[in-house]
């Protein structure tokens, strides 16, 4: 993580919170891979099975599945211990069924794999549910309890301390605020916290041994922010200095340099680094295996478009893709017709255009097993915002900001729009915003078990058949 340092003080002070606030996220990243890893072994040690070969292979397996973070997402009101239980199973779902495909299950011990099925939810509901409890305590216990003080009464200031006082296994205490302008310019729900004004912030941080400061002014205050650094040169407290960057809408915000400059990402790709060959990998493999299985069926399908009415079997049509630029996709055609020029009109209920067969399709989405391949070409993912077509893009991209955000990743055949009610047909454009912002979500909480998660949602989803015509 760059630093931005004070010409005048020489001080670093760290431009995002490091230090405690990383420790929930640290927590809830390892909890499910070292649970999961930790239940295995015990499992293997109780029915005398070596931990070795087979199973340290499925200990990887499992471990770079559920390596991931918890993020509250739109449509998901659960605990953290009900969405860690919850990615829990879908990724042993995902597990028992390439077992299946591999046909490797043989080579475990049922009673193993059974008991780690059992006891990994109850050992991820007791460290959810009496770890945040005691971590605290135990942190208070071992001297390493935190004295939070933010300078600023404003709205961000306002946001971190309220965070800070519902994530009690932060073990961060905030002692109080300070700022220089008069209490009925402060924040309403900080006035009671205010300690002084900056001036006594320094002298406050050395009499009381603070440990933690978290400067929240305005990026606009610069001359405040250096001299209120070089105050506190002579205290032992780490600074962090909060920028004011949610005025903006971030997506998978990050700190980079350039040729040594700190750099704010206010806009970026999830898929950058090491996940970017996640991504693409798990869009290989799962693609693959889909198209191995569902190969005889695909076969099935085009013998019946074919004789079902006169047309090519495929439809073939432009969407914007990655960056925005255009692609071809690929569906069995349902229709009579094949539009694909700037004038296009959804697929209404009862739609005249639409096939009996293709109705059929539509319904069960069978229409868009074909794009696998685009998936394999590199055009798509399995899981990304729905590709539109590019006259609907058009015209949406004047009415929505923000709208073009969404091809900042490859398109995908499901999403998490669609899993959450918001598939088929945007007759408003209130119902196509709301689909861009579950799609924005997407793009900021992204994560590979998420994916596992929209994938087996979208089970579920098109049994029930909704939206579909």
């Amino acid at each position: 993580m760059p630093s931005l340092s004070s010409s005048t003080s020489g001080l670093q002070v760290s431009p995002l919170p490091r230090g405690p606030l990383s420790a929930p996220a640290l927590f809830q990243l390892l909890s499910m891979p070292v649970v999961a890893t930790l239940v295995l072994v015990v499992s293997c040690t109780v029915f005398a099975e070596p931990f070795s070969g087979p199973y340290l292979i499925l200990a990887l397996l499992a471990f770079t599945l559920t390596f991931h973070s918890y993020v509250p997402m739109p449509g998901i009101r659960r605990s953290i211990t009900a969405e860690a239980v919850g990615s829990w199973l879908v990724v042993a779902s995902l597990l028992l069924m390439l077992g299946w495909a591999t046909r490797t299950l043989d080579v475990f011990d049922l009673r193993v794999i059974g008991a780690w099925l059992v006891a990994t939810p109850v050992a991820l509901s007791l460290v959810h549910g009496v770890l945040p409890r005691w971590l605290p305590r135990l942190m208070s216990a071992t001297g390493m309890q935190r004295v939070a003080i933010v300078a600023g009464g404003c709205e961000l200031a306002h946001r971190l301390v309220t965070g800070i006082r519902q994530s009690p296994q932060l073990g961060v205490h905030v002692a109080g605020i300070f700022d220089d302008r008069e209490s009925d310019r402060l924040h309403p729900g900080l006035r009671r916290d205010i300690l002084g004004d900056l001036g006594n912030l320094a002298s406050y941080a050395k009499k009381h041994h603070v440990d933690l400061i978290y400067i929240t002014l305005p990026m606009t205050s610069q001359a405040r922010i250096l001299r209120l650094a070089d105050e506190l040169r002579d205290t032992t407290a780490s600074i962090y200095f909060v920028p004011d960057i949610f005025l903006f809408d971030l997506i998978q915000a990050r700190m980079d340099t350039v040729c040594g400059l700190p750099m704010v990402a206010v806009c970026e790709t999830p898929y950058y680094g090491v996940n970017a060959l996640i991504k693409r990998g798990s869009d290989l493999v799962l693609a693959t295996l889909i198209l191995i299985l569902i190969a005889p069926l695909m076969l099935a399908i085009a013998i019946a478009v074919k004789r079902s009415s006169p047309g090519p079997i495929l439809f073939k049509q432009r969407r914007y893709g990655l960056d925005g630029r255009e692609i071809v996709i690929y569906k069995f055609r349902s229709m009579t017709v094949q539009e694909d020029g700037d004038q296009i009109r959804q697929a209404t209920r009862n739609d005249s255009r639409v096939t009996r067969l293709g109705a059929f399709l539509r319904a069960t989405s069978l229409d868009e097993l074909p794009q696998f391949i685009n998936v394999l070409q590199g055009r798509m993912s399995v899981v990304g915002p729905r590709p539109h077509a590019v006259a609907h893009n058009e015209l949406y991209r004047k009415l929505i900001n923000g709208y073009m955000i969404r091809h900042k990743v490859r398109p995908g055949i499901t999403g998490w729009a669609q899993v959450n009610g918001l598939r088929g047909e945007t007759e408003t454009v209130e119902r196509m915003k709301a689909r861009i912002e579950y799609d924005l979500a997407y793009l900021r909480h992204w994560s590979l078990p998420l994916d596992l998660q929209i994938i087996f949602k979208t089970l579920f989803v098109v049994l029930k058949k909704e939206n579909a015509y």
